[in-house]
């Protein structure tokens, strides 16, 4: 049990719930600003699965994701007062899942630098879709095997453009920081990957944005 205060949830184990919870996320996050613990508890049933899927995207993983899950919702319940538009919900919640992850995955290379720990395997089985052939499951996970040899930054800005397929402006967003350095991280690790991908190396079709070319 942990012992961080908070509401106390029960973290699933990803896909929609049977019913989706009453409201807009505006009107759920005005309420649990009230101290209504039903309102936040909505809506966490409603952004639980995605955050599970971004924080196991990024890490290449599903170790310790619930753990990752439960900061985010309890930081994010401990700071609804600086949300300015509860509709904003789901990406100011990504943000704070980012932002965990990287701290954990600059530890981790940190701690392996050291030789106080080891480079976790890929999970493939968290990251490959059921009916992936036995080709595609060995290139994601030579890219998964090469973005941990990457500076945290680029690594997840790369995944969140062409792993979570969001835009330019929502990459920097998630990332907390602006677009030309969304730009430079992403291109660094395009290079990066181009440059050790054994064989013929093509970065999944992505969202066009419109400061793209800029």
């Amino acid at each position: 049990m942990r012992s961080e205060s908070g509401p106390r949830l029960r973290l699933v184990g990803g896909g929609r719930p049977a019913s989706a919870p009453p409201g807009t996320d505006s009107a759920l996050v005005a309420r649990a600003r009230a101290g209504e613990r039903a309102a936040f508890e909505a809506l966490y049933r409603r952004h639980a699965a995605v955050a599970i899927h971004l924080a196991i995207r990024i890490q290449g993983r599903a170790t310790d994701v619930e753990d990752v899950v439960h900061d985010a919702f309890l930081k994010a319940h401990r700071s609804l007062d600086e949300l300015r538009d509860g509709e904003a919900f789901r990406s100011w919640l990504g943000s704070i899942v980012v932002r965990i992850v990287r701290t954990r995955l600059r530890r981790r290379r940190l701690l392996v630098s050291l030789g106080l720990s080891t480079t976790e395997p890929v999970d493939l089985d968290a990251l490959a879709s059921r009916d992936a052939s036995p080709e595609a499951r060995a290139s994601i996970a030579q890219v998964y095997a090469l973005l941990q040899t990457m500076p945290s930054d680029d690594r997840i800005a790369w995944t969140l453009r062409f792993v979570e397929r969001h835009r330019l402006e929502e990459v920097a967003e998630l990332a907390g920081c602006s677009l030309a350095t969304a730009k430079r991280r992403i291109a660094r690790a395009q290079r990066f990957l181009a440059e050790h991908f054994v064989g013929p190396f093509e970065a999944p079709p992505a969202r066009r944005s419109m400061e793209e070319t800029g």
